[in-house]
């Protein structure tokens, strides 16, 4: 079967599943492509008035990019080609969804991951649920949040998108709301209850853009319940806003230590178990994009993803992680004094 699928009924609702449900739906360079592919072509169909973006099985939504297969890109010509390929593909595709004209609503009750985020964050209507672990995990791979993670991190409340981007923290529900990722908190037992009652719904009939989209928030709107988990990170807005202010690594990891609390020293450690170079270029990149588009954002994101697959240490990470599984990375850079600028620089180049 085909690893993306698609059906458009007819009430004018077209869905794409995501099918890859053994890797968590993660994505790759073909999965890209087919996605693009069913867009365009609903892009320009007078009969599809909305669409339906989620993922095969219960577990994910989309895990992200399929990064263990671009281990092999270390010393395989071809393989690296590929990957460069999936990056420029996949970005593009985040582009066009951001752009894209016709409603689409993302179900993202389970895993939202690193590329499942940025097929996600720029549709209209993003449904989470109590299931939802949402997050940009990239940092204990050795690579950096990309996906236009610098542009929309940048739409958190305060300091939270440079907290999320260096520690990987993932989140709940309720916290996706809050940091402007998700829309819709609805219990899990009742999502495919209301994905149903949209496909039913005959959207031919409402001719207006404004009108599908207001009939789409009442529907979910009358089934939302933000009481179904506790939002956790809001707790911590001034100590995020106090600690992550700062514009080096260093300052922010001196301040944390300066503080006692267990946020504090959580955050610490998680920060100082990333790779320095990631942590470093990861921070740059969010402050450099404070003011960019997501275009100009992702522009940036394809230098440094190409960049990360001519550097040691992010396939290090990935071995640790996801080949070996070992947890212990044995970076050649292994701590922030070993990171100067002009390296970081140098993957902005």
């Amino acid at each position: 079967m085909s690893e993306v699928y698609s059906k458009v009924n007819d009430n004018g609702v077209a869905t794409l599943t995501l099918n890859n449900p053994k890797a968590l739906n993660s994505i790759n360079l073909n999965m890209v492509q087919l996605i693009k592919k069913e867009l365009t072509k609903w892009e320009n169909d007078e009969d599809v008035k909305l669409i339906i973006i989620e993922g095969e099985g219960d577990r994910a939504f989309c895990a992200g990019g399929d990064i263990k297969s671009l281990y092999a890109a270390n010393n395989d010509t071809e393989v690296k080609e590929g990957a460069d390929q999936f990056f420029e593909e996949e970005y593009e595709l985040d582009a066009y969804i951001y752009e894209y004209p016709k409603p689409i609503v993302a179900d993202l009750s389970g895993i939202v991951m690193g590329g499942g985020v940025g097929l996600s964050f720029h549709t209209d209507y993003r449904i989470v649920s109590e299931k939802t672990k949402w997050a940009m995990p990239e940092m204990s791979l050795g690579f950096f949040p990309d996906v236009g993670a610098g542009y929309f991190l940048n739409k958190a409340p305060g300091y939270y998108g440079r907290y999320l981007a260096l520690s990987g923290e993932t989140i709940n529900g309720n916290d996706a709301i809050f940091i402007n990722a998700a829309d819709y908190l609805i219990p899990s037992e009742r999502v495919n209850d209301v994905l149903n009652i949209i496909k039913e719904t005959k959207w031919n009939s409402d001719t207006t853009s404004d009108n599908i989209k207001d009939k789409l928030a009442a529907i979910l709107i009358s089934e939302a319940d933000d009481s179904l988990v506790e939002n956790k990170i809001s707790h911590y807005e001034a100590e995020v806003n106090k600690h992550f202010a700062y514009n080096t690594v260093e300052e922010i990891v001196a301040s944390l230590e300066a503080d006692t609390s267990d946020f504090a020293n959580e955050t610490k450690k998680t920060i100082l178990s990333m790779s320095p170079v990631s942590l470093k270029v990861a921070l740059k990149h969010v402050i450099d994009s404070e003011n960019k588009t997501l275009k100009e954002t992702l522009i940036y994101d394809e230098v440094i993803a190409k960049n990360f697959l001519n550097h040691d240490d992010f396939y290090e990470g990935v071995r640790s992680v996801l080949i070996d599984k070992d947890r212990m990375p044995n970076y050649e850079y292994k701590t922030l004094s070993d990171v100067n600028d002009d390296l970081v620089k140098s993957f902005f180049k």
